[in-house]
């Protein structure tokens, strides 16, 4: 009787959901070690002396916690300036990308006009040009400007909108009813107090994605500030990580420590805003009537 229930039990459909369950646990945990495997070496390269770096074979735990390597590491260089510099492009960029392209994608999803359709198709076909192909034109285009050596390549194209953030956010816009933009049409609204009253409060979860999209580009962005600032009193982060890098040698343990430094910000951002990131990437999540 027992031999025959075990038997039962193994072919119910019980025991095949606690096995599904079980594989994709797994899965799942083998997956976040493979994510979080350069993480853990990357933290704990910061935290090891430069002999126990060259060892062979490697340590994956530090001997001796170097905590001293995050201070000395700051104090090689202006980082203070330098992460000024990056979060005030990074704030200026983020606010562009929020409001204009929040401004875009409202008149994209509630707005009728003749050729609607057909310019956000245009809008959308823009996201299939590489980045690297316009990269040469928009260098002559500020250079003529006379914007080299500034932010301002930096920050006004965030001004100018984004293909990939007014799909995001008119799609989340398309799931509000038409009936709220129509009564305070009637009632004398303008499209602009609509759009502040009405639709960016709404779509705050999208408008967070967006922000959280935004700064992390800005934030992390190497090769913009690379192409456009010369002054050393203007570099960002990312350009003053390379300092740690020289031609003969690379001082692996403050690049390591500057690199968890400088992440740190956007997990920390990630961390307090990732319900507001998940609700506003599902375009489905909007009110609906």
């Amino acid at each position: 009787m027992k031999t025959a229930s075990a038997h039962a039990f193994y072919k119910s459909k019980k025991f095949r959901e606690k096995m599904k369950n079980t594989i994709v646990v797994f899965l799942l945990i083998l997956g976040s070690v493979f994510v979080l495997a350069p993480l853990w070496w990357m933290i704990s390269t910061s935290l090891k002396s430069p002999a126990e770096i060259a060892q062979y074979p490697p340590t994956f735990i530090p001997k001796e916690f170097h905590f001293s390597n995050y201070i000395e590491a700051w104090q090689t260089a202006p980082f203070t300036r330098w992460a000024l510099n990056t979060l005030f492009i990074a704030v200026c960029g983020t606010i562009g990308a929020v409001f204009i392209n929040s401004l875009v994608a409202y008149a994209f999803a509630k707005i009728r006009f003749k050729g609607r359709d057909t310019l956000f198709i245009l809008v959308l076909s823009t996201m299939l040009i590489p980045g690297f192909v316009t990269m040469v034109p928009q260098y002559i285009l500020f250079s003529k400007l006379g914007w080299l050596n500034t932010y301002l390549p930096l920050i006004v194209p965030a001004f100018l909108g984004s293909a990939f953030f007014i799909f995001l956010l008119r799609q989340f816009m398309m799931t509000i009813p038409n009936e709220l933009i129509e009564a305070a049409y009637l009632d004398g609204a303008s499209h602009l107090k609509i759009w502040w009253h009405i639709m960016l409060p709404l779509t705050k979860p999208a408008l967070i994605t967006v922000a959280i999209f935004s700064f992390n580009g800005a934030w992390n962005d190497l090769l913009g500030p690379l192409l456009y600032i010369n002054d050393e009193s203007m570099y960002t982060l990312q350009i003053g990580l390379q300092t740690f890098k020289g031609t003969v040698q690379t001082q692996w343990h403050y690049l390591m420590s500057m690199s968890v430094t400088v992440l740190l910000p956007v997990v920390l951002l990630f961390f307090f805003f990732q319900r507001y990131f998940i609700e506003g990437s599902n375009i489905s999540s909007g009110t609906k009537g």
